[in-house]
């Protein structure tokens, strides 16, 4: 406020060349003051060639209208409203301004009792300047408005309320990082953004002349401003949208959203999502219900005796299967998404039907481990088409949620055009083969592997507990998801498929026609236990410990300077059940956040929710595990996807 004073008395000092005013003003009204109504009044500034007036906000340097009306008694007025205004820079000072004709509208209330014709005065002031001098003006506005009923002007006043910012009735957020201020402002994806530009209503938070940033996060316009000082409890402004077009709003102090660049990602993040992508698949074969598959393809090649041109066929065979099983689940979640759903990835672990499958093809692989019958795609015996069929199944099993490296991979890839998200879900593929690639085409590795003999066989029985595992996991989480009912159906469906697999592999093993029929059997019972299955989970039940997540109960929690945590979890997610197992389900991380008042709160995505999928997006992820704290007056902070409990325990005593 000093410097805008200091720089107005200079430019004040400046002779003002002119003569006459370099505005001139002129009070209208819509029609005439209809008894016990209202009418629109409008101050209509006429500046001269190269002048220009103010907004409410002047910016560095300025001064906004001054008025003091002279009403008779019974009326009253309401504030001025100012149109949209434009950016004028001038030495390095950013002011607010209007450069052509402009209304300030007001509105007058009007008593029952208004007779006759109504003396409407006010005392004005404002400032007119050029891009040199500034001169002070004022004067005396005049209006004798009659009362009674006529015809208002309509298309003059309509076009003066149209260069008006609308008002945003939702209330948007707030939040300090560091040296930006982070603003949420509430906008449907469907309206067109054309250049935005945030003009402060409220005076002081941040630098006018510094670069503005914004990013969308669904039906939010996030606005990144330099912020120069602290901001008050309430922060509002209008969004300039182009052509004219504004938007009001205010905001509270509440969590943000990331969002994503208006003008789209540049291949710097293409390239991280795609490495980040390659790395998360490789990691993906640690799973339980991927590993065994991956050791079965390294056991095929072992008693292929390592011979290069098959090992390297097989494996190129896998990785095509790999990346068309990624593809094509990302392919199918784009196209969901397109057609206005709320989806992230392993959106299809959210239907019971899908989960009786996994369920289904984790007994089958069990039992073939086991020795109960071969099943050719996963043995020795294993042609191109049986190899590309594998890596298939371990793209479909691999993708129960977005582990490390994943979480911000996925999370770019649905912010990407069309070309960079296939790319990103390729590479998710090409690291899941990546491990056996590496085997079939370096010599020195293939020639680490163990020469054919009875520990293979050992082995195999050893590979059948972590995919017995994945099958007993899968039955519980189809309990969560769907039931006891649904329980139920899913292991008698799972013996019969394991009754069908064992008479087949017993004609196998006597050589005998027909093991086709405990297979033909085995699908047929597959496909009646999917049949079976609901389509929709049943209602979500609340996280013990924790109470259940939502915005507004962040954001009250953060008015009430708590400490927050909150995770966002799925039944399916093996990566958040062993992070809330070792780092947030223990006594001394729920102990320190008991002594330092943290709220925990738990958003459970396992049967699908629009909002926290959303929310997740706005934070630029597409799956599971996602945490998050709030600390009182600092920006939130997304914790990485692997904690540990003195992570939580830390940040808890930093209350």
């Amino acid at each position: 406020m000093l410097r805008r004073l200091l720089i107005i008395i200079a430019l004040l000092l400046v002779p003002a060349l002119a003569e006459g005013r370099g505005i001139e003003p002129k009070l209208v009204a819509e029609g005439p003051a209809s008894p016990g109504g209202q009418v629109e009044l409008a101050i209509y500034m006429r500046p001269a060639t190269g002048w220009h007036g103010y907004w409410v906000n002047p910016g560095d340097a300025g001064l906004p209208m001054k008025l003091q009306w002279q009403l008779p008694k019974g009326f009253t007025v309401d504030p001025l409203r100012y149109p949209v205004p434009t950016r004028l820079e001038i030495a390095g000072l950013m002011n607010y301004v209007f450069e052509k004709d402009y209304a300030l509208l007001a509105r007058l209330h009007v008593p029952a009792d208004a007779r006759g014709t109504i003396p409407i005065r006010a005392d004005a002031r404002w400032l007119a300047c050029t891009d040199k001098v500034c001169v002070p003006e004022q004067g005396q506005l005049s209006l004798d408005l009659p009362a009674g009923n006529g015809t208002p002007d309509r298309a003059q006043f309509d076009a003066w309320r149209q260069a008006l910012p609308q008002p945003i009735p939702t209330v948007g957020h707030f939040e300090s990082a560091g040296d930006k201020l982070r603003v949420a402002i509430p906008l449907p994806a469907s309206v067109v953004v054309d250049r935005p530009y945030l003009f402060p209503l409220t005076d002081g938070p941040i630098d006018y002349d510094a670069k503005q940033g914004f990013r969308r996060s669904g039906d939010t316009l996030i606005a990144e401003l330099h912020r120069k000082a602290d901001v008050p409890g309430q922060f509002s402004g209008v969004i300039a949208l182009g052509n004219g077009r504004g938007l009001q709003f205010s905001a509270v102090p509440g969590p943000v959203p990331q969002g994503t660049p208006l003008d789209g990602l540049g291949w710097n993040a293409v390239v991280f999502a795609v490495l980040a992508a390659i790395a998360g698949g490789i990691l993906l074969n640690l799973m339980p219900c991927v590993f065994p598959i991956l050791a079965l393809k390294a056991l095929h090649i072992s008693r292929a005796g390592g011979e290069a041109r098959e090992a390297r066929s097989d494996a190129l065979a896998y990785t095509a299967g790999t990346i068309v099983g990624t593809g094509a689940l990302g392919g199918l979640l784009l196209a969901i998404r397109a057609a206005g759903a709320e989806a992230g990835w392993a959106f299809q672990l959210q239907d019971p039907r899908t989960i009786m499958l996994l369920l289904l093809l984790a007994v089958a692989i069990t039992a073939n481990l086991l020795g109960l019958f071969e099943l050719p795609v996963l043995g020795a015996a294993a042609r191109p088409a049986g190899s590309f069929g594998t890596g298939a199944l371990a793209a479909f099993v691999a993708t129960p949620c977005a582990g490390p490296f994943l979480g911000a991979a996925l999370g770019t890839a649905l912010l990407l055009p069309l070309a960079g998200s296939v790319l990103v879900f390729a590479a998710l593929g090409l690291g899941l083969a990546l491990p056996f690639i590496a085997i079939a085409f370096i010599p020195a590795l293939r020639s680490r592997l163990p020469k054919p003999g009875p520990w293979m066989r050992r082995l195999q029985r050893f590979l059948a507990i972590p995919m017995a595992a994945s099958a007993f996991a899968a039955l519980w989480l189809l309990g969560r998801l769907a039931g006891q009912e649904a329980l139920l159906i899913g292991v008698a469906i799972s013996m019969g498929v394991l009754f069908a697999g064992y008479e087949a592999g017993r004609l196998q093993r006597r050589n005998k026609r027909g093991a086709w029929g405990g297979a033909v059997a085995a699908i047929a019972l597959a496909v009646a236990g999917i049949w079976l299955m609901p389509s929709h989970a049943s209602p979500t039940q609340q996280l013990a410990g924790a109470e259940t997540w939502s915005e507004a109960r962040v954001a009250a929690y953060v008015q009430q300077s708590h400490p927050v945590f909150v995770y966002f979890t799925a039944d399916w997610c093996l990566s958040c059940k062993v992070n809330e197992a070792t780092s947030i389900d223990r006594d001394e991380v729920r102990d320190a956040f008991r002594k330092a008042g943290v709220k925990v709160l738990a958003a459970d995505w396992t049967k699908g929710d629009p909002a926290i999928t959303r929310f997740l997006e706005g934070q630029g992820r597409a799956g599971v595990p996602l945490y998050l704290w709030y600390a009182p007056g600092k920006p939130v902070e997304q914790l990485p996807q692997v904690l540990t409990p003195a992570m939580l325990i830390d940040r808890a005593r930093a209350r």
